[in-house]
């Protein structure tokens, strides 16, 4: 009779042979899923606590035990690169039980291009390593249009899609420079060195520098007002009016010469909150909130990679960062030589841990915002496992369905051809199970045959050994739409509840049907609105698909039509900058440095458009 061996007591084995090294450890469970990630100064002793019989855990550090299956482990020189590793696989794998956080480039920057001499001002979710300042990132949109509004009001920018100084003269004035809340480059009255130090006090004004900027102003109005300028006096009262509006909205209770970030955690069974404040000239300038759900393992580990991952995004991180919990030494000194190899320059940063005054009032304030935003997102929480539990008691469903998926099919006649494809997670919007799918096993408008190659290309293993198959998939269609897709499922073996979403009269969501009958939503305002989002997010989503997919095509035969660029020259080129009317105006040098094109071919480009053919 053989010996049954305890799966934990083999893992324990197996991290008692780990080295005493600095790495990354990364745990599976049975189904060879990623689970948790950590680092540690010693992989030995780290990951062999995990499974050493009689440890005690807290509970959440016991559920993950008990679905560990397995271990691999990376080594690192240092406890710092096993930080950098472990934030690099946390982003790919999303583990169930580390602290997830929505990645940098998600949040919104603004950022001010100086491609030209006159620089433009814009909103990106994407940092790129270029000539161009990101300030940001910001925790929302409403905060970034907040102060861009601002912004404009204040310094009197051109927000117009024109190229300075190229167009200068080539284009009439518009409405803004009609009522003087732009400076109007494209009269040439403003020279670039002018606009250049308009942007110079833009950007001391977005890095927090209010009073500076507020005491410059101030000069410049009372020196119109003393040369009896007072038409220009009214407009720089008019700009300082908009400053002090924003200034006193955002100023809290302490000096104006503070600057900081403030760090608070606050715990609770159900859902915890990292929230991080940025002071800046006595003012709060924003609030990043990182919600902690009960399965993600909170301690000094996991904190240290959140944090040190929040700043990883930052452009500015202050010098003097408060905390409202205990840290342990190692943990601080950790973060100091993070934050360090991100601005090497910069000097060595405080960290306190205030009592008493007005920087533990600071604290109180960043810790009653990150309770109220977990209270408030436990209250969504709810309301939305109410309308996932009456959905699944509509449609007869096993499990509640946490994960929704919706297809939809769009096409401009037999050519364009695309699928789109739509995640939900929690009734949310979940960009990265979104998909788009080009139909390839027809070329004709049939709706059966192309829904047929989505659902059999989304269930198939490549597909779901990367995004888990959901727990409901809706159709953009009636009865016929369900029978096929449910025959084909029948076909390949899997197990998939299926529902058509059908319009009425009105193209709007009246029943979901399951093939032979249909579910009445009238009275079920919560689902029907849930429902209703999702299809017009598919139906948008599809669209939008075939409509890029059509632009894109017109734009490449634009650029094959340059002797020496074919499709794939083409596609490299759109890819590298994003936008036709960059490939028009980029440079020879600029033109090189795009993988696959030579000095010929960059040659080739500029002539070709310098004689003024059209796209």
């Amino acid at each position: 009779m053989s010996e049954i061996v305890n799966p934990k007591a083999a893992l324990h084995q197996k991290a008692l042979d780990l080295p005493q090294v600095p790495g990354v450890y990364i745990i599976k469970n049975k189904t060879g899923k990623v689970v948790y990630i950590g680092k540690s100064k010693s992989l030995k002793a780290r990951v062999s606590q995990y499974f050493a019989s009689g440890k005690s855990h807290d509970t959440k550090t016991k559920r993950m035990v008990a679905s560990a299956a397995d271990f691999e482990f990376i080594t690192t020189n240092t406890e710092l690169e096993a930080l950098i590793v472990e934030s690099k696989l946390i982003r790919i794998h999303q583990p169930r039980y580390n602290i997830l956080l929505k990645h940098g480039k998600n949040f919104p920057y603004i950022k001010v291009s100086y491609d030209t001499e006159f620089p433009t001002l814009s909103i990106t979710r994407k940092r790129i390593s270029d000539n161009a300042r990101y300030y940001g990132p910001y925790s929302n949109f409403r905060n970034v249009y907040e102060v861009l509004g601002t912004v404009r009001k204040i310094f009197k920018i051109h927000h117009c899609k024109h190229v300075f100084p190229r167009d200068i003269g080539k284009v009439r004035p518009c409405l803004y420079a009609h009522i003087e809340q732009c400076v109007a480059p494209c009269k040439g009255k403003i020279s670039a060195a002018e606009y250049q130090e308009i942007y110079n006090k833009l950007g001391s004004f977005l890095r927090g520098n209010n009073k500076e900027v507020q005491n410059k102003m101030t000069q410049k109005m009372n020196h119109a007002a003393e040369g009896m300028m007072y038409e220009l006096a009214a407009q720089w009262r008019d700009r300082l009016n908009a400053l002090m509006i924003l200034w006193n909205k955002q100023k809290v209770a302490v000096a104006e010469d503070i600057e900081c970030d403030v760090v608070a955690l606050h715990q609770s069974e159900a859902f915890s909150c990292l929230s991080i404040s940025s002071i800046r000239s006595g003012a709060l300038i924003d609030i990043k909130n990182t919600i902690i759900t009960s399965d993600m393992i909170i301690n000094s580990g996991t904190l240290l990679s959140l944090i040190c991952e929040i700043y990883s995004t930052q452009e500015h991180i202050p010098r003097d960062i408060l905390f409202d919990f205990a840290l342990e030494a190692d943990t601080v000194d950790m973060i100091e030589e993070y934050l360090s190899s991100l601005s090497p320059r910069a000097a060595r940063r405080k960290f306190s841990f205030p009592k008493s005054g007005e920087k533990k009032a600071l604290c109180d304030l960043t810790l009653n915002n990150a309770r109220e935003h977990a209270l408030h997102y436990q209250k969504e929480r709810e309301r939305e496992n109410k309308t996932l539990v009456r959905l699944a008691a509509l449609l007869n469903l096993e499990v509640l369905p946490s994960r929704i998926e919706a297809v939809d099919i769009s096409n401009l006649g037999n050519e364009f051809i695309y699928a789109g494809l739509v995640s939900y997670v929690d009734t949310k919007p979940n960009k990265l199970g979104y998909r788009t799918y080009k139909i390839r096993t027809t070329d004709t408008q049939d709706d059966y045959a192309s829904m047929r190659e989505v659902v059999t290309r989304r269930v198939a293993p490549t597909a779901t050994n990367v995004n888990p198959l959901p727990d409901l998939l809706l159709l953009d269609g009636g009865r016929a739409h369900v029978r096929v897709i449910k025959a084909l499922l029948d076909e390949l073996g899997v197990d998939l509840p299926v529902f058509g979403m059908v319009k009425d009269e009105h193209h709007k969501t009246r029943t979901l049907t399951d093939g032979d009958g249909d579910i009445d939503l009238t009275g079920e305002n919560a689902v029907f609105t849930m429902i209703y989002k999702i299809q017009e997010e598919v139906h948008r989503y599809s669209a939008a698909s075939m409509s890029r997919a059509k632009i894109n095509s017109m734009k490449t035969s634009t650029l094959e039509s340059v002797p020496g660029i074919g499709a794939k020259k083409a596609n490299v080129l759109l890819e590298h900058f994003e936008k036709i009317d960059k490939v028009k105006r980029a440079t020879v040098e600029q033109l090189v440095q795009v993988k696959g094109i030579t000095e010929k071919d960059a040659l080739a480009i500029v002539e070709f458009y310098k004689k003024g053919k059209k796209s």
